[in-house]
């Protein structure tokens, strides 16, 4: 049963990524990707959080099932990041390659800090 949690939350998740990135990605003109920038960071502040809750005892092995491994795992994206970053060195836009990286991982680790630090605020 556990299986069909993770295949719920992918069936929000992806679709979430997908409407997320188009949104966001809509409103700057600009190389930078904005989109996946966005659904990554809110995928960490989510993850992060529903971590932290489920070290406090206020969430449960399901619920991390449903939503960190589901819809979180559907609405961040790896091989996107990787791609587009690839793309933007290709084609001579390395600054903002760069900034894609060191952006990412940065603020991708706050996002997931901040997560945990106000799930443990909240429950712990």
């Amino acid at each position: 049963m556990n299986w069909l949690l993770v295949i719920l939350g992918a069936v929000v998740g992806a679709p979430l990524r997908y409407l997320t990135d188009r949104a966001v990605q809509s409103r700057h003109d600009t190389v930078f990707p904005w989109g996946t920038f966005a659904a990554n960071l809110t995928g960490c502040l989510i993850l992060g959080t529903l971590a932290g809750a489920v070290s406090a005892g206020a969430a449960s092995s399901q619920l991390q099932l449903l939503i960190g491994t589901g819809l979180c795992g559907a609405l961040t994206t790896y091989s996107t990041f990787s791609y587009e970053t690839l793309r933007l060195a290709e084609d001579g836009a390395a600054f903002f390659a760069v900034a894609n990286v060191v952006a990412s991982v940065v603020a991708g680790l706050g996002a997931v800090y901040t997560g945990s630090a106000l799930a443990q605020a909240l429950w712990g």
